[in-house]
């Protein structure tokens, strides 16, 4: 997924921000809300974790602003608000999920996932495709009781088509969900990944659409 942390805490952030990459998210980092909507006019997000109190306002009202204007856009809240009004007020803004600081790294990332999952219109985190069981959670595939080992990038790549099944996604949808600001991309990066990933998954799962993109066709 692309995901966008909003979050003033510098330290705080970094270890969000790299808890959220190690579990494969391409994830742009800022500090206030003036470049958080700079960054929701220049990409598409799939999630966007949020801080409440911020330097410039607070992000229950850039919240409402996004769902004001339509955007569907994931929203997990993240602050040391923890009255119960305050949860209560940010899920009616839109939120989807609401976590209080301190909070466990893990558990973050479980709620990532879980969110991830109710956006795909799958919520279970077990699925066979084919030969192939994939478990989303774990980050674990299996092909008749062997593991199978993919890199951050092919899990990305792999995510990517699992959660848009039946749809084409073109290379620059996929360097999105790869890559955030300022990462170096070389012209043939995501065909390369796409190589790496059908000799391992099978040549067959991932169709390529002659001057469109690729979509998942699942074996038969």
């Amino acid at each position: 997924m692309r995901v966008l942390l909003v979050e003033d805490d510098p330290l705080l952030g970094q270890a969000i921000r790299d808890q959220v990459s190690h579990d494969g998210h391409s994830t742009d980092y800022v500090g206030n809300l003036r470049d958080a909507r700079s960054y929701v006019q220049a990409a598409n997000y799939d999630l966007i974790l949020l801080d409440l109190l911020l330097p410039d306002g607070r992000g229950i009202d850039f919240l409402r602003e996004l769902r004001t204007h339509g955007s569907t856009v994931a929203v997990i809240i993240l602050t040391a608000l923890d009255q119960v009004s305050n949860r209560v007020a940010g899920l009616n803004a839109g939120a989807d999920d609401y976590l209080v600081k301190p909070f466990d790294l893990s558990e973050l990332s479980a709620r990532v996932n879980a969110v991830a999952r109710r956006y795909s219109g799958n919520p279970n985190p077990l699925i066979t495709m084919g030969d192939l069981e994939i478990d989303l959670t774990a980050h674990r595939i299996r092909r008749n009781g062997h593991t199978i080992s993919l890199t951050a990038s092919e899990w990305a790549l792999l995510e990517a088509f699992i959660h848009r099944q039946d749809m084409i996604l073109s290379k620059a949808q996929l360097e999105q969900r790869l890559y955030s600001f300022g990462d170096e991309i070389g012209s043939n990066t995501i065909e390369v990944h796409m190589s790496r990933l059908r000799k391992k998954l099978g040549a067959d799962l991932i169709e390529t659409v002659r001057g469109l993109g690729y979509r998942l066709r699942p074996a038969r």
